[in-house]
Order: C-alpha cells, then structure tokens, then sequence
C-alpha cells in the first residue's frame, strides 16, 4: 500500500488538527502497546503519537516499526510526533478519503 505525495501531503494536513493519543516512552514498543496502536489505527484510520525525551532510540525506527506491525504507512515523523495512517478495511465505515 503506498500513497502519493499530493495524499501524503493531504493526510499531513488532517494530522495537524488531531493531538497524538499515545506516548513512546523508555519501554519503547512492547507487543501490548504494538497492539493498541494496531487497534486505534484500525477504528481512526489516522493516528499521531509523541515520542517521549526519554526514549533512546530513533524516531524512524520507531515509525517504520509501528508501520510494518500494524499494517500502516508512516505519513511523517516531525520533531517528536509519529504520524500513521491506515485505509479502514470496510468502505462503508472510511472516514478519510484521499
């Protein structure tokens, strides 16, 4: 599944107006906050998460993580935020269309 740039820029533009509903923290990705994530991305379709200052490890490599687990695209990594984005299986129930 990939996305244009004009998509990609769109879906960054949706994602400036939602606030990020999960934290990385030290513990990094465990399996149980892979699986919320995979979760919250099924049902919103676009989600952003922040990184934690006390996380070490790199933000790409956390997105790019994340992305391959769920299914999802990384939209972008800005400063300390993730942005994932996932088409809703279901037509009927897509939110986002792009």
């Amino acid at each position: 599944m990939n996305i244009t740039s004009k998509q990609r820029s769109v879906l960054k533009g949706l994602a400036m107006n939602i606030d990020p509903i999960f934290q990385v923290g030290k513990s990094s990705i465990t399996p149980e906050f892979t699986e919320a994530v995979r979760e919250a991305v099924d049902k919103r379709e676009l989600i952003k998460l922040h990184v934690l200052k006390n996380n070490a490890d790199d933000k790409h490599e956390i997105a790019a993580v994340l992305a391959e687990r769920t299914g999802s695209l990384v939209v972008q990594v800005i400063g300390n935020m993730i942005v994932l984005f996932k088409y809703q299986p279901d037509p009927k129930k897509r939110r986002i269309e792009i």
